[in-house]
């Protein structure tokens, strides 16, 4: 629907703070914001819709009517916000949730004999929660070894109320690990004692009850009471395995929460850690799209909203360490602290353990993230709904089961190369990745470079389907046992190794410019049924041939962008690792020019042996001389050589920001100098990016 069908007249909107909704053409809410100046932020809707962002153009869109309510602070703005978005569920706010129900250890204070347990779902008043954590195993673990010190209830209320009838208790009242009140062995007062000690334990003032045990241990030895000693002895080992399973990250006792984000155009991953007592108690994470037209610091006030909204006292932490602070950052502490009962800070942490902690948890977001997009390409309904999109929206007539997709890498315009990824049927065909050594020019001309390996690769298709015609013909003449392939034979088929075949879709990392010159290049070759794109990184715009303006594929279409991010990321690896070999093969090769004595052959024998020129510069000259064919006044003169060439200042790459590092690979294949060289290059394994984290739970 045209916005400006339903856009209320400026006199008509408020000046004072307030929270506003759009609707549908059914009445059904799609959006909910909240605004300073309601008149400043409504206007900006309705301007336009070239100039707004394509997810709020999508809202405006799709909205048939906008509302308000005016009120008189920022802090009730953020409470209406969080009350109108939990009723409405509108579709264009950033939702983090997901299906699972993260379980909590539990303590019911409510109850006349309060109650230890595994709860999960919303929190009920009188319970006392630790937590939330990832596995419910791991709460059943830890409650059991802390149940020799604190032997309060775990039973449920079937089981309790027979006990009480039948006057036994059940097995773990034998065994130590109940106080039995169901059979009166413990009062109801001495009993909710142990109860409120053990959540006091569970929250971080460990160290009475440690000592408390050292020293009842110590005085029961003295006193000669040996099994009540041994017994003490392992009720402290029981404290300590249980200490031990939280990971240790304070030391003076901090209660916070520390929260990280990894976010691309599309999804947004989140990951918390509940730090109380200085020691990790819980984590969490979520991935969700990203909907809403926001910047890093609107996230996170929209994720403490969702997250702290129907929380109460202790769970909201003296802290929030976050990593970009929301606009409204006074109003947002102000209503947190309402929440808890207490001063909280929401703050950014500089420096020092906290600082770190939250780099680990933005390595634990970056790999949760990663860990999706990776199931998703794995899943083959949304490989193929990606595959049907990627052809709707390019206008072709089949999907595009093969994909080939080009990167340009240099440093400055030096070393310039470039990568040719393969993706079959959604999947990365490893067995098919190229790459080219750009020898016609040096500079930084990404157009020309992308004219050349097309040219490349498409003459080097033509070369091959000329020499199959050649063959079919002199086995059409000689038989078909009596032609024979000349070259290199690839393993996997037992056919010569080539450029397979041509793909239906042609992925370029660029805008316009590289579109351009990769349909000149597959024009000059005649090549007329293959389709080409370029994926530009400012906004994850697509560009075709001949048009001025990109294509911005809707969020119908989000598995089409992103399987289209995933082939483009791929081939800027690719690209990346070849350029960084080739760079430091060059750097290796002028250190170890114009050496007397030290020729081609015995150059090759002394990086195979040291396997960099790092390591070489570290060696003696006797460490030298045992590398087969270099005497003792070669290696000297190796030595020399070396110390008066300094290393070359490691250089960093203008297009990523990554240090371009001297590596192991200093004596590495140099790779592909032509196309008619092409040969099948295997990228080594390379990890998620970001690392996995792993922090211990209780």
């Amino acid at each position: 629907m045209d916005p400006s069908s339903y856009r209320p007249a400026p006199g008509q909107i408020p000046t004072s703070p307030g929270v506003y909704r759009f609707s549908d053409e059914h009445g059904r809410v799609v959006y909910v914001g909240k605004a300073k100046n309601l008149r400043a932020r409504l206007s900006s809707y309705f301007q336009d819709l070239a100039n707004l962002h394509p997810r709020t153009q999508t809202m405006v869109t799709t909205a048939a009517s906008v509302d308000w309510t005016v009120v008189g602070t920022e802090v009730e703005a953020l409470q209406l916000e969080y009350s109108w978005i939990k009723e409405f569920d509108p579709r264009f706010n950033v939702k983090y949730r997901d299906d699972k129900s993260y379980p909590s250890l539990a303590v019911t204070l409510n109850e006349e004999f309060p109650r230890a347990q595994v709860m999960r779902g919303p929190h009920r008043k009188g319970v006392r929660y630790f937590g939330p954590y990832g596995h419910a195993w791991a709460i059943r673990e830890t409650l059991d070894l802390l149940l020799r010190v604190f032997p309060v209830r775990t039973c449920s209320a079937g089981v309790f109320k027979n006990a009480r009838q039948v006057g036994r208790p059940c097995l773990l009242g034998y065994i130590g690990k109940c106080a039995a009140p169901c059979t009166g062995k413990i009062s109801a007062e001495d009993h909710r004692a142990l109860a409120e000690d053990f959540c006091e334990f569970m929250a971080g003032r460990t160290g009475p009850y440690v000592k408390r045990v050292e020293r009842e241990m110590k005085q029961a030895a003295q006193a000669m009471e040996y099994e009540k000693a041994a017994r003490l002895r392992d009720d402290l080992a029981a404290l300590t395995r249980a200490l031990e399973k939280n990971a240790i990250v304070f030391g003076d006792g901090t209660d916070a929460d520390v929260i990280a984000l990894a976010e691309d155009e599309l999804e947004v991953a989140v990951q918390i850690f509940h730090v109380r007592g200085g020691r990790v108690r819980g984590q969490r994470g979520w991935v969700t799209e990203r909907v809403e037209d926001v910047d890093t610091a609107d996230l996170v006030e929209h994720f403490l909203q969702q997250l702290y909204g129907e929380q109460r006292g202790e769970a909201v932490p003296r802290e929030v360490l976050v990593p970009a602070l929301p606009a409204d950052t006074a109003a947002l502490s102000e209503w947190l602290c309402e929440l808890r009962g207490a001063k909280v800070e929401v703050r950014v942490p500089q420096r020092g353990d906290k600082k770190s902690l939250q780099e680990t948890v933005r390595r634990n977001a970056a790999q949760a993230l990663n860990l999706h997009k990776l199931r998703r390409a794995g899943d083959l309904t949304a490989r193929s709904l990606a595959l049907q999109q990627l052809a709707e929206a390019l206008d072709m007539d089949t999907a595009p089961l093969r994909i080939e997709c080009y990167d340009i890498s240099h440093l400055q315009g030096t070393e310039v190369v470039a990568s040719m990824v393969v993706f079959e049927d959604g999947l990365p065909r490893k067995s098919e990745y190229r790459r080219f050594a750009i020898k016609t020019f040096e500079g930084q001309d990404d157009p020309r470079a992308m004219h050349e390996v097309l040219t490349r690769r498409f003459r080097r298709y033509k070369s091959d389907l000329a020499r199959d015609a050649a063959g079919d013909a002199a086995a059409d003449a000689e038989g078909a046992d009596g032609a024979e392939h000349t070259g290199p034979i690839d393993p996997e088929t037992g056919k010569p190794k080539r450029f397979a075949y041509p793909p239906q879709l042609v992925v370029v990392d660029g805008g316009q410019p590289q579109v351009a010159a990769a349909m000149r290049a597959l024009e000059e070759a005649g090549v007329v049924d293959v389709t080409v794109c370029g994926l530009a990184k400012r906004l994850e715009e697509v560009w075709v041939p001949g048009e001025d303006d990109p294509i911005v594929l809707p969020r119908s279409s989000g598995e089409a962008l992103l399987m289209l991010q995933r082939i483009r990321d791929e081939a800027h690896r690719f690209a990346i690792t070849y350029h960084r070999a080739k760079r430091s093969k060059a750097m290796t090769a002028s250190a170890l020019d114009d050496i007397p004595g030290l020729g081609e052959t015995r150059r090759k024998a002394v990086l195979a042996h040291f396997g960099s020129l790092k390591r070489l510069r570290a060696a003696r000259i006797e460490q030298i001389t045992e590398v087969p064919g270099i005497g003792r006044a070669t290696a000297a003169a190796i030595v020399a050589a070396l110390a008066t060439r300094a290393p070359a200042a490691p250089a960093v790459n203008t297009a990523t920001g990554e240090i371009m590092e001297d590596d192991d690979v200093a004596g590495a294949d140099d790779g592909v100098g032509a196309a008619d060289e092409a040969v099948p290059v295997v990228p080594p394994r390379q990890e998620p990016a970001g690392g996995s984290v792993e922090l211990a739970q209780p």
